[in-house]
C-alpha cells in the first residue's frame, strides 16, 4: 500500500509513473492483484495478497455512495461480527472482504472507527467530501506504515521504505541517531527510521492529512493500568480463554493455513488450538545444525516438534537448514528487512515462509510474543534478585547478561548496581555506548543521544519493579523486533504471518497479570503453563524454553569471516560513508574474541549495515 496526497502539487508533479514504481517494489507483499485510486489531490495504489473473498475483494473498497475509499493491508478478524451489526442497521455490502467494514464504520463512528477493530492493518482511508486522508495502524504494530511530510499539507506514505524511495522528490538523508541505535537493538526504534525525513506511524495511531495540516494522534491505548488485578484462579482461567479466542479468530481465511511449530510451549499452544478448527492444518519446523548454543545447549529440537505434530495428527514439514542456507539468504534478508536489521532468528522465519509458499500455504500462525506477554525469557527469573537497593559495583569493561564467560552471581551483582535503564539494556540488548564509540566515526556521531534514552522514554521512574522490565519489553522489544521480524520475513515470500499472542485482547489481559503470575518459583510463564496444562502433554508444558538462536559468534570467526573482512575493509560502504574509524576492524575483532561476552550480534549489525548501504540504500530497487 502506498500513496501521495499533494494538496499544493500540480497534477503534472504527481506523476502516475512514480506511483506505479512505488507499487511495483511492494509486489512481494501482494502478488495476486493491484489496485489504484486517483482523485486529485490524492493518488494511491496497492498490491493484494488474496486471503479472504478471493474473487470480489479487490481494492479499493468503498462505502455505499463511494464517498469513503479504502486501500489497506492486513486482516480484520472481527469483521463477521461488525458486518452483521452494520447490516442490521441497513448497510449494504458489495463484497465479502473483511476490509469493507472499515468503509461503512466511518459513517457510524468517524475517526473513532479504529477503536472497534480487532486485527492487524495499515489502512489509508480517503474521505472524498471532506478531502481528507486518514492513515491508521493496528494497536500491536503488526503491519508497517511509513510516511514523509513534503510540506505542511503534502505527504507520501507506503508500507515499506523502499517504496517511498521511489518518490524522487524525497530527501533520503541518513539518520545518524538511528545508525547509532542500530547495533544496540539490532533494529531501529520507532517512530524514527534510518532516514531523517521518514517516520513510522506509531502503532495504535492515526495520521490525518487535509489541506490545512498533517497531524498524528493515538486512537486508543493498548494498556489500561487502572484495571483490577486477577486472583491466581482468574489469571489462569482468563489466560486460557483469551488465548484460545485469539487463535480461533486468527483462522479467518479462504486459503490454506499453516503454523510455525517448534517444540516449545507457545507454538504448541497455537498449533493445538488451530488443529481443532482447521481440518488440514500444515505445520512447519526448522531442523538446525546440531551445534552447541551458548544460550540453551544443543540447537536442534525438531524431533520433539515432529512427535507433537504426530500426536495431533497434523502434517509436519521439516525444513532442514545449514549455515550455507542462511548465508545464501543474507541478501534477501537484508532487502526485505527494509531497514538495517540483524535479528538473525529472522533467517529461520524466512526459510519457513519459503517452504510454506512452495506448498501453497499463504497464512502462517506464529507463537511469537508469548514470552513478552506471559514472562518467558530466561533472565526474567532474576529480576527480583537485582531489584534491590545496591551500590554500583566497580568492574572493568562492559558487562551485560550476555557475559556468559562470567559467573552468574557476579553478573547479577553488577547488574543490581546499575540504574534501571542500564539494567534494561543489560538484560537482553547488545552494543554498549562505549563499544559503539570505539567503532563509529565520532565526527559523524558527535550530536547523537545515548540509546538508553529509549528506556527512559518508556519508563522514567527512578526505581523499577520487576514487572516494569517486562512491560518495557512489551512497549519496545515486542513491536520493534518480534512483530517486525514476523511481518518482513513472511511477506518476503508473499505469506501472511499472524501472531495470536499479539492480539489486543491478549496483550491487555497480560498487562493485568502480576509478576508472580508470570514468574513463580523459577517457573517462567506460570499462568500460561497452568492454563494449558490439561490440554497439552507434560513434555510440552514442563520443558524449559529453548528458543531459536543462530550461532553468529561461531560463524563470524569461521565460515562467515569473509563477511567480517569485507565490512571492515578499506573499501567497505561503512568506510566510504565515513561511518566507522579506520581501525574499527581491530576493535570489532577483539570483541568477537572476548572470552567473557558474546558480541557476535553487535558485530553482525555492522556487517548487515554494510550490506544494506551497498545494496538497498540509494538503489532504485
Amino acid at each position: 500500500m502506498c500513496g501521495i496526497a499533494g494538496y499544493k502539487y500540480g497534477r503534472e508533479q504527481l506523476d502516475s509513473g512514480v506511483l506505479k514504481d512505488m507499487v511495483r517494489v511492494l509486489a512481494h507483499r501482494g502478488p495476486d492483484s493491484q489496485g489504484f485510486f486517483h482523485s486529485a489531490p490524492y493518488f494511491a495504489g496497492m498490491t493484494r495478497l488474496s486471503i479472504n473473498d478471493l474473487h470480489t475483494g479487490n481494492q479499493p473498497l468503498f462505502n455505499e455512495d463511494r464517498s469513503v475509499v479504502l486501500l489497506y493491508n492486513g486482516e480484520i478478524y472481527n469483521s463477521p461480527e461488525l458486518r452483521a451489526r452494520l447490516e442490521a442497521k441497513g448497510c449494504r455490502f458489495r463484497t465479502s472482504s473483511d476490509g469493507e467494514v472499515i468503509c461503512h464504520l466511518y459513517r457510524e463512528y468517524g475517526e473513532d472507527l479504529f477503536e472497534h477493530l480487532d486485527g492487524m492493518f495499515a489502512a489509508a482511508l480517503w474521505i472524498e467530501d471532506e478531502q481528507k486522508l486518514i492513515l491508521a495502524r493496528d494497536l500491536p504494530g503488526e503491519k508497517p506504515l511509513y510516511y514523509a511530510k513534503l510540506s505542511n499539507s503534502e505527504i507520501v506514505f507506503a508500507s515499506e521504505i523502499k517504496s517511498l524511495s521511489q518518490f524522487t522528490k524525497l530527501n533520503l538523508e541518513l539518520n545518524y541517531q538511528a545508525l547509532w541505535d542500530f547495533p544496540t537493538f539490532l533494529w531501529v526504534p520507532e517512530p524514527e527510521t534510518i532516514y531523517k525525513n521518514v517516520f513510522a506511524l506509531p502503532r495504535g495511531h492515526l495520521l490525518i492529512a487535509d489541506e490545512s495540516s498533517i497531524r498524528v494522534r493515538p486512537y486508543r491505548n493498548l494498556f489500561d493500568d487502572s484495571a483490577a488485578e486477577f486472583s491466581d484462579e482468574e489469571a489462569v482461567e482468563r489466560t486460557r480463554e483469551v488465548v484460545c479466542e485469539a487463535v480461533r479468530s486468527r483462522l479467518l481465511s479462504d486459503v490454506p493455513i499453516g503454523t510455525f511449530l517448534s517444540s516449545g510451549l507457545d507454538s504448541s499452544i497455537v498449533t493445538a488450538m488451530a488443529a481443532k478448527e482447521v481440518p488440514n492444518l500444515v505445520t512447519f519446523t526448522i531442523g538446525f545444525e546440531d551445534v552447541a548454543d551458548p544460550y540453551h545447549g544443543r540447537a536442534d529440537e525438531s524431533p520433539h516438534a515432529k512427535a507433537f505434530a504426530d500426536s495431533l495428527g497434523v502434517e509436519n514439514h521439516l525444513i532442514r537448514v545449514t549455515e550455507k542456507v542462511f548465508r545464501d539468504d543474507l541478501m534477501k534478508f537484508c532487502y526485505h528487512a527494509d531497514q538495517p536489521f540483524s535479528v538473525s532468528s529472522g533467517l529461520g522465519i524466512l526459510s519457513i515462509a519459503r517452504a510454506a509458499r512452495e506448498r501453497g500455504i499463504k497464512v502462517l500462525l506464529s507463537g511469537d510474543t508469548a514470552d513478552e506477554n506471559f514472562g518467558g525469557y530466561s533472565w526474567y527469573e532474576y529480576f527480583d534478585q537485582t531489584n534491590v537497593e545496591s551500590k554500583p559495583v566497580t568492574y572493568d569493561g562492559v558487562v551485560s547478561f550476555q557475559n556468559f564467560g562470567m559467573d552468574l552471581e557476579r553478573r547479577l551483582e553488577i547488574l543490581a548496581g546499575m540504574s534501571p535503564q542500564e539494567r534494561a539494556w543489560a538484560w537482553h540488548y547488545y552494543a554498549a555506548e562505549s563499544e559503539k564509540a570505539g567503532i563509529f566515526n565520532q565526527d559523524c556521531f558527535a550530536e547523537v543521544s545515548s540509546s538508553l534514552r529509549i528506556f527512559e522514554k518508556f519508563n522514567s521512574k527512578k526505581h523499577w519493579e520487576s514487572i516494569d522490565f517486562i512491560r518495557q519489553d512489551r512497549e519496545c522489544y515486542l513491536p520493534f523486533e518480534m512483530l517486525q521480524k514476523v511481518d518482513r520475513m513472511t511477506m518476503a515470500f508473499s505469506v501472511e504471518g499472524r501472531v495470536p499472542f499479539a492480539a489486543p485482547s491478549v496483550m491487555a489481559h497480560a498487562n493485568r497479570l502480576k509478576f508472580s503470575q508470570l514468574v513463580r518459583g523459577g517457573t517462567l510463564k506460570w499462568a500460561l503453563r497452568r492454563a494449558f496444562s490439561g490440554l497439552l502433554p507434560p513434555d510440552v508444558t514442563e520443558r524449559p524454553k529453548h528458543g531459536f538462536n543462530v550461532p553468529i559468534d561461531h560463524w563470524l570467526t569461521e565460515q562467515w569471516r569473509d563477511l567480517f573482512d569485507e565490512a571492515f575493509s578499506g573499501n567497505s560502504a561503512l568506510l566510504r560513508h565515513g561511518l566507522i574509524q579506520k581501525d574499527a576492524g581491530k576493535k570489532a575483532d577483539a570483541m568477537l574474541k572476548d572470552p567473557q561476552r558474546l558480541n557476535g550480534h553487535t558485530v553482525f549489525s555492522y556487517i548487515m549495515l554494510n550490506l544494506w548501504l551497498e545494496n538497498v540504500h540509494g538503489n532504485n530497487c
